[in-house]
Formats: C-alpha cells, sequence, structure tokens
C-alpha cells in the first residue's frame, strides 16, 4: 500500500492530471534526477540515464494511478520532438563526411550486415519462441530509432507502442554492453565503437558512444540514421521472406 500522505487530494489531483504541463514537467523533471544519478555514478553503463528515467516515470505513475495514455497526452509534444531529433541526424554526417568518405567500403559493410542480423535475429528468434505475428512485427525494427521503429511496426501489422518499448530496452541493453564488450574484444578505434553503438542499439547507445568519445558519438550518430534508413527499405522487401 502506498502511503496515503504520497496521494494528493482527490479534486487537487484531478486539476493536474488534466493539465498537460504537468506530465511535461514531470517528464523532463525525471531526466534531471536521473541525470544527477548517473554523474554520482561516474555515468557507469549500468547507471543508465534513459532506463532511471523512465523507471522514474512509470513509480510515478503507479504511485498516481495514472495511465499511461493519460501521460502521453500531455507529455506527446516531447514524443513530436522525435521527428526534428531523427532528421538532426545529418549533422554528425556532414561534420564527418570527409571520414566517412575515406571509410565508405567498411562503413556500408557493417552497415548491411547489422541490419540484416539485427532483423533475421530478431524475427527468427522470436518465431522459434513460437511469438504471435504482432509481437515479430514489433520486434523486428527493434534496433532503429523509435520514430522509424514505429511507423515500419504498423505497417507490418505490428503494436506500435510495443515497439517503442523494445526499442528502449535494445537501447539499455547496448548501452551498459558497449563499453565491456568493446574491452573484451580489445577494440580501440571510437570509429568502430560508434558504428556498433548507432547500429544495435540506436540513440541510447550514440549517447553511451559521446560519454566514450566525441568520435564515436559522431559516428554512432551516423550508424543510427543510415541503419533506420537502410532498414526502411529491406525490411519491405525481406517481409515476404520472414512471413511477416
Amino acid at each position: 500500500m502506498i502511503p496515503s500522505l504520497l496521494k494528493p487530494h482527490p479534486e487537487v489531483w484531478v486539476y493536474l492530471a488534466a493539465s498537460p504541463l504537468s506530465w511535461l514537467t514531470l517528464t523532463l523533471v525525471a531526466y534531471l534526477v536521473a541525470d544527477r544519478i548517473s554523474i554520482a555514478f561516474n555515468r557507469h553503463p549500468a547507471a543508465n540515464l534513459v532506463a532511471l528515467a523512465a523507471l522514474l516515470i512509470i513509480l510515478a505513475l503507479k504511485a498516481t494511478g495514472t495511465s499511461y495514455e493519460t501521460y502521453f497526452a500531455g507529455a506527446k509534444f516531447i514524443h513530436f520532438l522525435l521527428g526534428p531529433a531523427t532528421v538532426a541526424l545529418a549533422v554528425p554526417l556532414y561534420r564527418n563526411i570527409e571520414r566517412v568518405r575515406a571509410t565508405a567500403w567498411p562503413i556500408a559493410a557493417s552497415l548491411g550486415v547489422g541490419s540484416l542480423v539485427a532483423i533475421l535475429s530478431a524475427v527468427g528468434i522470436a518465431k522459434i519462441l513460437g511469438a504471435s505475428h504482432e509481437i515479430v512485427a514489433s520486434l523486428a525494427p527493434k534496433s532503429v530509432t523509435s520514430p522509424i521503429a514505429m511507423g515500419l511496426s504498423e505497417k507490418l501489422g505490428g503494436a506500435p507502442f510495443l515497439t517503442a518499448a523494445l526499442v528502449i530496452a535494445t537501447g539499455v541493453f547496448g548501452a551498459i554492453i558497449l563499453t565491456p564488450l568493446m574491452r573484451l574484444l580489445r577494440i580501440r578505434d571510437p570509429a568502430a565503437i560508434g558504428m556498433a553503438a548507432g547500429l544495435a542499439s540506436h540513440g541510447v547507445g550514440a549517447a553511451r558512444a559521446f560519454h566514450i568519445d566525441s568520435t564515436a558519438g559522431a559516428f554512432a550518430g551516423i550508424a543510427m540514421g543510415l541503419n533506420g534508413a537502410l532498414t526502411s527499405l529491406i525490411l519491405p522487401i525481406l517481409r515476404p521472406l520472414l512471413g511477416l
């Protein structure tokens, strides 16, 4: 049972719940608190900023008995910003265009392999485990950024909001294992680390890559943008072969 002191007076809560600004404020406060916690742990991979902020929001919604639909109706402005943020991925590509040109073939090879492996492994494992068509379709685009993944999921017959949750989970997991995995494999090239992060764990991985090295972060942004574009092209083509 949640102590009654944590619950606002019914009339007050009705007013706050009806105000979109309340949920927008909650989201921003959760981010700031999560950022402080992450800093306190010296940006340790396990103290992932996105995961912590999401947990704080979930606890707040649970404590107040608020549905996700009510929360999203107030915080959808942040969701709207995902579109411009996705378009802005062109910025790191432009700033590093010379290095991208010099490593075009390795980038193209890693992009193709990474995109295919992400799709085929997710769909294959889900089907082996007997997942429904909706879950399989929701899983297929899990390794690209949320706006693109949700659009692809809807066209494939999946559940966009389930896809969004899977995208976040994929990103958080990738961000947590990025540093120890790269150390284990003895990969030290910032560009290679960034490509791996952006391909496998999109924006959350890219944010982690920026904490490692600015070049790694730039290449993670490039990989995330290119992987989103490539997945949008090849997933519809692979749809009949995947049985989606």
